[in-house]
């Protein structure tokens, strides 16, 4: 079992049920799911971008991402439906857990002129979203071997109702927010 799954479980339970005034375990937030995405435009010029990110991306979730294609023909980018414009993976249980603590500890703070995440960016279901600005903050990646610096965003999905359960949450798992 993951130690951050561990500490959700013994330490982050107790200290929720008193901030949300809750008595049952069953109605507090948790994390469902990650979802990491990666979009690739360079890949209508050149499908080795696009292979390079899915590699990338592999590297950094430890599971193999799906390609995704494009919706709709764009005539001005050059695009057309379903050519294949980025990747995403979707992790959940042990991977989800050993990924945010990851994030969190290290990658986050190898983050160049990181000043906090933004505690504005929840949606009305309590789905935390941030962008990260390029994947050499992984020490997964070998700063070698990459072509091109690429950004991915994140969503955090959690079983909260609202934006304010959801960011108590995740103050206590150490998302560093700005202040």
């Amino acid at each position: 079992m993951a130690s951050l799954h561990q500490k959700y479980k013994d330490e982050i339970v107790p200290i929720l049920k008193e901030r949300l005034g809750e008595s049952n375990v069953m109605a507090l937030p948790k994390l469902t799911k990650i979802v990491i995405n990666m979009g690739v435009g360079q890949a209508v010029n050149d499908k080795k971008h696009l292979t390079n990110a899915v590699d990338d991306l592999q590297s950094i979730s430890g599971q193999k991402p799906l390609v995704t294609n494009a919706r709709k023909s764009v005539a001005s980018f050059k695009i057309r439906e379903g050519w294949p414009m980025g990747c995403k993976v979707t992790l959940r249980g042990k991977r989800m857990y050993d990924f945010v603590e990851r994030l969190i500890n290290v990658a986050i703070p190898r983050e160049r002129d990181f000043r906090g995440l933004n505690p504005k960016s929840f949606d009305k279901q309590g789905n935390y979203s941030f962008g990260i600005k390029e994947q050499i903050i992984f020490p997964e990646i070998n700063y070698d071997n990459i072509d091109q610096i690429r950004g991915m965003d994140i969503c955090v999905n959690t079983s909260a109702n609202n934006p304010a359960d959801a960011k108590v949450l995740l103050e206590e798992l150490n998302f560093p927010f700005k202040k």
